[in-house]
C-alpha cells in the first residue's frame, strides 16, 4: 500500500491549504499531525463511502476531508489556519473492514497503512 500526501507549504495565518492524499487503493482514510515536540494526533477521517466523516474538535468548522474515490485521493480542504495548525500531517489508511465503529477513526494505532508526511507551517 503507498499514500503520497502533497500540499503542504508556508502560508499566513487566516490563509487556507488543501491537502492531497493519493493512495494505491481504496481504504478509510485518516489524517493525522505532529508539531514540534508534541505527540501526533488525530484531525479528520472519512469512511470507505465518503459518507461519513469525523474531526478534532481543534479543526472542526475550519477542515474539511473528502475523498474522489475514482482517483483513490482524499483530501483536506484547511481555512483560517492558525499559527497552531504548524505540523507535520501524515494521511493513513486502513482496510474497510480491519474494524468496525465509529471510536476507531480518532485512534491512530487503528491505522494499518502511513504516508510520509507534509509539512504544513503557519506564520503569524
Amino acid at each position: 500500500v503507498q499514500l503520497q500526501a502533497s500540499g503542504g507549504g508556508l502560508v499566513q495565518a487566516g490563509d487556507s491549504l488543501r491537502l492531497s492524499c493519493a493512495a494505491s487503493g481504496r481504504y478509510i482514510m485518516g489524517w493525522f499531525r505532529q508539531a514540534p515536540g508534541k505527540e501526533r494526533e488525530f484531525v479528520a477521517a472519512i469512511s470507505w463511502s465518503g459518507g461519513s466523516t469525523y474531526y478534532a474538535d481543534s479543526v472542526k468548522g475550519r477542515f474539511t476531508i473528502s475523498r474522489d474515490n475514482a482517483k483513490n485521493t482524499v483530501y483536506l480542504q484547511m481555512n483560517s489556519l492558525k499559527p497552531e495548525d504548524t505540523a507535520v500531517y501524515y494521511c493513513a489508511a486502513r482496510e474497510r473492514y480491519y474494524v468496525s465503529g465509529s471510536v476507531y477513526y480518532y485512534q491512530e494505532s487503528k491505522y494499518e497503512y502511513w504516508g510520509q508526511g507534509t509539512q504544513v507551517t503557519v506564520s503569524s
